[in-house]
């Protein structure tokens, strides 16, 4: 298996069951950061923000991906969706492994959605607040849900990112065995427990 962070929060998850992108953004919708062309079996989005949703950027190759994908509902914000909408996490089980894209989560979330979630393998969380949950809150569901990999995603950076969103230094400062990555894509088999700060592609 090898997962590719395209910037932001677009991921590219390719297994020998099938390929997906997760949250392909669109030309100039994230400073700093241009998608790739991309071709995979699917494309996964959480909301349909030009940042997020952007299906159109990614070339489908018309083969069916045989892994399974799970849907737990959530929200981009705090107050039950009423200032961002609705968010969806995605699920990919692949391999005997599973990789959860928690998308532009808003919130803490509840113990039911905590269930559904289970403890995947690998944990792509945003973490830059603003639009999203903040160091803090991230750091809290992190532990809460005790992936074997996490991934920090949706934060600024060195050249890239919103403005107003934080930097991920923030979210590791509250973190322990933390590892910035000089690669911006990783086997999940080949890693070792902990944080893994990817590099980003910029521009």
């Amino acid at each position: 298996m090898k997962i590719t962070w395209c910037g932001h929060s677009c991921f590219l998850v390719e297994t020998r069951e099938g390929s997906a992108v997760l949250d392909p953004y669109a030309p100039g919708s994230v400073p700093g950061v241009s998608l790739p062309a991309l071709t995979a079996d699917a494309v996964l989005c959480s909301h349909g923000h030009r940042d997020h949703g952007y299906t159109e950027g990614v070339r489908l190759s018309g083969k069916p991906a045989a892994f399974s994908v799970k849907t737990i509902p959530c929200f981009h914000d705090d107050k039950g969706g009423s200032l961002r909408g609705e968010n969806l996490i995605r699920v990919i089980e692949a391999e005997g492994l599973r990789i959860a894209h928690l998308g532009d989560l808003g919130h803490p979330l509840s113990e039911e959605q905590l269930s559904a979630l289970g403890a995947p393998d690998v944990l792509l969380i945003p973490v830059g607040g603003h639009y999203t949950i903040g160091p803090e809150t991230a750091a809290a569901l992190a532990k809460a849900v005790g992936a074997r990999i996490t991934v920090p995603m949706h934060y600024r950076g060195a050249g890239f990112g919103y403005d107003v969103i934080g930097p991920v230094e923030e979210f590791t400062a509250r973190m322990e065995k933390v590892r910035f990555s000089d690669s911006s894509a990783f086997d999940p088999a080949q890693e070792a427990e902990g944080v893994l700060v990817l590099r980003c592609p910029t521009d």
